[in-house]
């Protein structure tokens, strides 16, 4: 006796979305040095995008609206890690997920901090 079984495939396809934008106050020296990021100051912004090629609008959109320096971008992952003070990576995070969404179209996420 045979059964019917219902079975369902999902998958992820990403729209124009920020996933994550994330400042981390005061991180510990270590996480630059994982990272491979040779700019320490008092915080860093973490950003997750898709399109991946975003990002590079994105580092471009935070360098231009504070003073801020780009610690890591990748186009295949979407990935950007900014590097400055807590109120200048700030500023760029809200200047970027503001751009993005008004701009581009883009669904964003809250800015976080840890």
């Amino acid at each position: 006796m045979a059964r019917d079984i219902a079975r369902s495939i999902q998958e992820y396809v990403p729209g124009k979305q920020v996933t994550l934008a994330h400042i981390i106050a005061n991180p510990t020296p270590d996480i630059y040095v994982k990272l491979g990021i040779q700019t320490t100051r008092n915080a860093l912004g973490i950003l997750t995008i898709t399109p991946s090629e975003t990002s590079i609008i994105a580092g471009d959109i935070a360098t231009k609206a504070s003073n801020v320096d780009l610690g890591f971008i990748d186009r295949f992952s979407g990935s950007v890690v900014i590097v400055g003070e807590v109120s200048e990576v700030e500023a760029a995070l809200r200047q970027v997920v503001t751009t993005l969404r008004d701009l581009l179209g883009f669904d964003v996420t809250d800015i976080t901090r840890t």
